[in-house]
């Protein structure tokens, strides 16, 4: 209503509106708008906001609950989780970028940030360890003048520098991520003690004072698979420069 009001007085003023989304820091589309709203229409069209059902408000108990336990979740995360867990994909990517902002803001769950100490992996046995990182490279189809963006996820054995590449033409999924590790397993003829990670969003959720917090999909695929997961810092050649090493030659 704020807003409203300081609308319609810079506009009796004289001043454009361009000149009045200038001195208000909103959109030339939303200044027409309010000029067009009258005082009582105004009231009725502020308070009906307060109270029309969202597309996501069936979802606002659970997505508050995800934030509290896990504040470090993003957005993004959010929107996977939905998929994940009720099949969810009517709302778009920035809506629930907002309504997830306008949540933090309302029930006070700031995103937090936790950070941990990491060392070079050693050299290891055979069987002990997978590596496994992402990629992706914009290229020209070969019938068309059209440019694409591959994706795709490369494992190599820590030991023997056994390697396992995929592509597609989409990001990955946490959905897509299980299934080219049981895709791999099949490959190398069955999995190692351990696989090492970079944080990516897929699989990682956040960390809580060093310990490793999953999505639920992921975590619930480790513990079927019982192996042991190791993360580390994004581009972090010390840790897992073998699989990097894989990526930026398949790329």
């Amino acid at each position: 209503m704020n807003r409203i009001a300081k609308v319609h007085h810079y506009k009796k003023k004289g001043f454009s509106n361009a000149k009045i989304s200038r001195m208000l820091g909103i959109h030339r589309n939303t200044v027409r708008s309010d000029l067009q709203k009258k005082p009582k229409e105004a009231i009725s069209w502020v308070q009906s906001l307060t109270t029309r059902e969202r597309k996501l408000d069936p979802y606002k108990e659970t997505i508050v609950n995800w934030l509290s336990d896990e504040p470090e979740l993003s957005a993004a995360q959010i929107e996977d989780w939905l998929n994940e867990q009720f099949n969810y994909k009517e709302a778009a990517s920035s809506t629930i970028r907002s309504y997830v902002k306008e949540l933090r803001e309302t029930y006070g769950i700031p995103k937090s940030f936790t950070y941990r100490h990491y060392e070079a992996v050693p050299e290891l046995p055979a069987g002990k360890q997978i590596q496994v990182d992402f990629g992706e490279i914009i290229v020209q189809r070969a019938l068309t003048d059209k440019r694409v963006k591959l994706y795709c996820i490369g494992f190599v054995l820590s030991h023997s520098r056994f390697k396992y590449i995929e592509w597609q033409e989409k990001p990955f999924t946490t959905r897509d991520v299980i299934r080219t590790h049981e895709n791999a397993f099949d490959y190398f003829g069955g999995r190692t003690e351990e696989i090492v990670y970079d944080q990516d969003k897929l699989m990682i959720v956040s960390e809580n004072h060093g310990d490793i917090l999953f999505t639920k999909q992921f975590q619930s695929y480790v513990l079927e698979r019982q192996f042991i997961v190791h993360v580390c810092r994004a581009a972090d050649p010390e840790s897992k420069g073998k699989v990097e090493a894989v990526i930026k030659f398949v790329k």
